[in-house]
Order: C-alpha cells, then sequence, then structure tokens
C-alpha cells in the first residue's frame, strides 16, 4: 500500500476544490454580498490540500486498492469541506445539516433539509447547484482531464468514480478519454442554459438548473422545483435534456465521430428507451382523469417519469398524491435508474438488462439442461464474471437498502416515508414519497438518520465498494 501517492492525490483534489470555490466568491461580490464565508473555506481547504499535496513519493503508479481508496477518501473530505460555507454563511447554521445538504448536492441525489431555499444567499444557491455539475461526472474525472495522473493506472480512478458495471476508454489513454467526456457535458449544459433562458427562465436561474439537469441531481433555486416556472417549454426542455444525460455519454463521442449507427445499436439505450416510454404511457393513461385528459396527463407523465429514471428529482408536481399504480411506477424507476457512463444514479439500465437476462438463461436451462445458453448484451456473450459482479452488486444495494430503512425507522415515521427515504438516497433520486415527497424534505429525520443517509447517498454515487473499502481492515495493510 502507497499512501503517500494516496495523500498526494487527494491533496491535488483539494486543492482543485479550492479553485473551484472561486466561482461561488465571483458570485457573492457580483451580487454585492460577502464572499468571506468561502474566501475563508477556500484558504483552509487549498492549505491543507497543498500540504498534502507536496508529500514525496518514488512510484507515481497505484493500483487498483488504491485508486479506490483515493476515491473514497476524496469524496468524503470534498464534502466535509464543501459544507463550511453553508454554516460560516449562516444560511444552514448547523453543519450536520449542512452536511447533509453538500453531500446530497455532490452525489447528485438532490434530497434537501432546506424549506425556504428561496431565502439563500446567490452565491450559496450557486455553490449548492453547481455541486451537481462538480459530482455529476466526478471531480476526480475533471482531475484527470486537466492534470497528469499516472499514465493508464488512472484508469483505477476512472473505474472506482464512473457508475456502471463495466467502464471503458474512448481513446487509449484515460487522460484523453476523461476530457472528451468534460467537453461533451460541458456543451450539453451550455446547450441547456441558453434553451431555458430563451424560454424566460432567468439566466442565473437558468445556469443553475442546467447544472443541476447535467449531473441528474434535482436541487432548484425555487421550493416548488421546475413547476414554480408553469412553463410547458421549460418543462419539455428540462426534461428532455434529462434523459439525455441518462444517457451513457459515450454514445455522444460515438455519433461525434461519425459512427452513429453504433451508438443508436446499443443494447442498454433501447432498454432505455423502452422502459421510459411504456412508464410515460401507462402514467399518463392513469393520470388522465387527474388532468382531464390524456394529453395534458402526457406533460407531466414525461417530465416525472424523466425526472425519477434519471434520479434528478425535479418535479412540477406533488407526485405523492397521484393514484397508488403511478406513484408505484415511480418507485420501480427509482431501483432502475439510468445508462452506465451517464450522471445518473441507482442500478443503472445494464445491470437490470444482464439481471433479466441472466434470470431467462437460468430458465431455459432448468427447461433444457443440456443446452449451452449465455446472456448476451449488444450481441456479446456476458462474461462469467460480470454476471457474478452485477449480483454481488444488487444484493449489496438490497442489504444497504434494507439496513437503512431499518435504522431510520428508529425515528417513528411511517414505513413509505422510511423506505422511500432512503431508497431516494441510495439511488441518488432525492424527494421520496408520503413525508418526503417533493413538497416536504428531510429535515425530520433525526442526526442518527441523518448520518445514515449520507452515507447511503456516497455509496449510490460511488457505487458502494470505494465507501465500503474504507471500512475493511484489509484496504489498509501496507501488503
Amino acid at each position: 500500500m502507497n499512501f503517500r501517492i494516496i495523500w498526494r492525490t487527494v491533496g491535488m483534489v483539494l486543492l482543485i476544490e479550492a479553485a473551484l470555490m472561486l466561482l461561488p466568491v465571483v458570485t457573492a461580490l457580483f451580487y454585492g454580498e460577502s464572499p468571506l464565508p468561502f474566501l475563508i473555506t477556500l484558504g483552509a481547504t487549498a492549505l491543507i490540500g497543498f500540504a498534502m499535496s507536496r508529500v514525496q513519493t518514488r512510484r507515481t503508479v497505484f493500483t487498483a486498492r488504491e485508486g479506490f481508496l483515493i476515491v473514497g477518501i476524496s469524496w468524503v473530505l470534498m464534502s466535509l469541506a464543501a459544507a463550511v460555507p453553508f454554516v460560516l454563511s449562516g444560511d444552514i447554521p448547523n453543519y450536520l445539516n449542512a452536511l447533509f445538504e453538500t453531500v446530497s448536492g455532490l452525489t447528485t441525489t438532490g434530497a434537501t433539509i432546506l424549506s425556504d431555499v428561496e431565502s439563500l444567499s446567490r452565491a450559496c444557491q450557486f455553490w449548492r447547484l453547481f455541486s451537481h455539475w462538480i459530482g455529476g461526472m466526478g471531480i476526480l474525472v475533471f482531475f484527470m482531464a486537466v492534470l497528469p495522473l499516472a499514465g493508464e493506472h488512472s484508469m483505477h480512478i476512472m473505474r472506482a468514480e464512473v457508475p456502471g458495471p463495466v467502464v471503458g476508454k474512448l481513446v487509449p489513454r484515460a487522460k484523453e478519454t476523461a476530457r472528451i467526456l468534460y467537453i461533451i457535458y460541458f456543451a450539453m449544459t451550455v446547450v441547456e442554459t441558453v434553451l431555458l433562458a430563451l424560454g424566460g427562465m432567468p439566466v442565473f436561474d437558468s445556469m443553475l438548473h442546467a447544472f443541476a439537469t447535467a449531473g441528474t441531481g434535482g436541487f432548484s433555486t425555487r421550493a416548488l422545483s421546475i413547476g414554480a416556472y408553469h412553463s410547458a417549454y421549460i418543462d419539455m426542455v428540462s426534461g428532455t435534456f434529462m434523459l439525455l444525460f441518462g444517457v451513457n455519454l459515450s454514445l455522444y463521442y460515438l455519433v461525434l465521430v461519425g459512427s452513429w449507427r453504433d451508438a443508436l445499436k446499443n443494447e442498454e439505450l433501447h432498454w432505455y428507451a423502452a422502459i421510459v416510454a411504456a412508464a410515460v404511457a401507462l402514467i399518463a393513461a392513469n393520470l388522465s382523469g387527474l388532468y382531464g385528459g390524456f394529453g395534458h396527463a402526457l406533460r407531466y407523465a414525461y417530465f416525472q417519469v424523466a425526472s425519477i429514471i434519471t434520479t434528478t428529482g425535479f418535479s412540477t408536481a406533488d407526485f405523492t398524491q397521484w393514484p397508488a399504480f403511478s406513484q408505484t411506477m415511480l418507485v420501480l424507476l427509482m431501483f432502475v435508474g439510468g445508462c452506465a457512463g451517464s450522471t445518473a444514479g441507482a442500478l443503472k439500465v445494464s445491470r437490470v438488462a444482464i439481471l433479466c437476462k441472466n434470470a431467462l438463461t437460468e430458465l431455459r436451462r432448468m427447461l433444457r439442461p443440456r443446452s449451452v445458453v449465455s446472456a448476451r448484451l449488444d450481441g456479446k456473450v456476458v462474461q462469467p464474471a460480470t454476471v457474478r459482479a452485477v449480483l454481488g452488486y444488487f444484493f449489496l444495494y438490497l442489504l444497504l437498502l434494507l439496513l437503512g430503512t431499518l435504522i431510520v425507522s428508529l425515528d417513528g415515521q411511517d414505513f413509505t416515508t422510511n423506505f422511500t427515504a432512503t431508497l431516494a438516497c441510495l439511488s441518488n433520486v432525492g424527494p421520496g414519497l408520503s413525508l418526503v415527497g417533493p413538497m416536504g424534505n428531510f429535515d425530520l429525520f433525526s442526526p442518527l438518520s441523518k448520518i445514515v443517509l449520507i452515507l447511503e447517498m456516497l455509496l449510490g454515487r460511488l457505487e458502494i465498494y470505494p465507501i465500503l473499502l474504507l471500512f475493511h481492515p484489509a484496504s489498509w495493510r501496507t501488503k
């Protein structure tokens, strides 16, 4: 175990986080607010990061275990530092609440403890929603894109931070892959910002909501979320971009280099489109009586399905008042999530597809024991190691969901609140049902429950293993 390379890399990540805090400083100055909360935090973070980054090491490459630990430690320290400005500004005086809000932002969950988000300072509003953009692609992937990092071994970091069962390179070097992904990510964010502004949304709000959409986060500058703008155009633009950011960003690269046929043949994309289309149609049909017809219901169904399956968490309606069938559909979508390699959370469509195909394969084997059948994805046989990894991840996912629900239930809330709150945090969705629906918030939970939900958010965003390894004694052994 090379602890020196771990501390050195984490220190450089903290330096990048400190540099990113210059943006809310500029925002504070622009709107005539005090920049001191961010300047103090920036200075302290930069000082700690600089000291850690000066650690000397003769070995500049790292193993997979060291890569996972770098990601886990970086996210924990980033969260602890990023919460401080909320406390110093007085916008969120309680540090645990500030940490909950910060982790929810960085993990692109969108669960909030705030009941009046519109009272926040402009600088804190910017930092709160910008945290979605930072966490969506991952700050370590950004780090790889702008700084040299351990050559080919930096792929260990990308595997630990980019969601999905399998992570591959677009080009031979991981650094170039990270750079390409961030260029696509940035360009799509700019396009959405412009389109939202053209629809009448204030420029500041347009930029911040584009940050939240890009990261599939769900925080908003308004208490009523996107529904506060009462615009079918804004609903459609936001809903469409949520779905676009829920697609594997690698497919956009294929389109850009002219391989659009290969992109359209992607089987995970087919599953994703089919699930969205089916969910929208079923929910719209179920809501047609509530909204005076199928056409009007289609608008709300499309937006909310896009928001939930991509784990964004925006809302245009209080779906806790919808019929039980529609609520159940939304809960099922919380499990599915977007595509691997996107900014969405939850299980991911590729894992769901592999689980379904593996179940069908086992059924065929029972019917024809002597036949040789294998699950296939994109026309290729899914390797047994991949199937085992998906099954293991699914088991841990359910175990963490049940354990989290059990601990949170000590607060005495109803089962729907406890279960969907835990599911929303683990899947990085944001709102749940009952008391934690789009019109509620998570401030009702005790400090213990908030700590559990913070861990669930980190576990969900980093796909469980980087956080679990922090608590495993074998991770810290030198040999």
